[in-house]
Order: C-alpha cells, then sequence, then structure tokens
C-alpha cells in the first residue's frame, strides 16, 4: 500500500532535523524551531468606536447638582440620553458607563430641584394663609 503513495505525500522521517544556519553573525544557530501559531481575530482590524458627548453630559449634570440646577442638568440629560442612544448601537463603547452615570447624575440634580420647588411652594402657601389669617 506503501508503494502506491507518491513520494512527495510520505511523511518526512522524524528522525532528520534541518540543518542550523546563522543569520546574523553573533547571533546563536538554532536547530528546529517551533511553529507559532499566528491568529487572527474575526471581522478585521477593530473598529474604531464613535464619539459621544458622554463627558460633556456628565460635567453638565455635576454642574446640576452642584450649582445651576436645571438651567445645566437639563441639557445634560438630553446630551446622556444621546450619547446612550450611539452606545447602545455599538456594545461594548468605552463611553457607555459615562453616558449612564451622567443620565443618573441629571435626575437627581432635577429630583433635587423639583423637592426644593415643592418647600419654597409650600412654604409661601403657608405663608399666604397665615398672613390671611391675620387681617
Amino acid at each position: 500500500m506503501n508503494e502506491d503513495v507518491p513520494d512527495w505525500i510520505k511523511p518526512e522521517q522524524a528522525n532528520e532535523q534541518p540543518d542550523s544556519t546563522e543569520v546574523f553573525q553573533g547571533t546563536p544557530a538554532t536547530g528546529v524551531q517551533s511553529q507559532q501559531q499566528i491568529y487572527v481575530q474575526a471581522g478585521g482590524p477593530m473598529m474604531m468606536a464613535p464619539q459621544t458627548n458622554a463627558v460633556a453630559a456628565l460635567v453638565l449634570s455635576i454642574l446640576g447638582v452642584v450649582m445651576c440646577s436645571v438651567c445645566t442638568a437639563v441639557p445634560g440629560l438630553i446630551l446622556a440620553n444621546g450619547a446612550l442612544a450611539i452606545t447602545r448601537q455599538h456594545p461594548g463603547h468605552p463611553d457607555e458607563g459615562l453616558a449612564k452615570a451622567a443620565q443618573i447624575v441629571a435626575w437627581i440634580a432635577i429630583g433635587i430641584f423639583a423637592l426644593f420647588m415643592l418647600i419654597w411652594g409650600g412654604s409661601a402657601i403657608l405663608g399666604l394663609l397665615l398672613v390671611g389669617a391675620n387681617w
């Protein structure tokens, strides 16, 4: 059966080792080199993620909590929602966490503003009732 197989198909003898060659002077000569596998990622080169306004949204949202209230919290929320829409289209987008944080901080700022407005409005109504009772 082995005689029907051409020579070029027969496996080489395991005892045969290639001669070592010196590539550059001064480098050690090597005998048999192990084969290296090269891994190629499917899908080609890595895609760049599109830019978002997640950082600007987070800055505006934090400003809304600290000093500017809804004047910057609402634009921060709008920018955060836009950034989240982009990050949902690209799974693993690096700005996803920033956009979500900006959205949460903006809602907290809007909630604090609404709470202060309820307290201020309630005290104004209470004050008017008390002044009206004294007349």
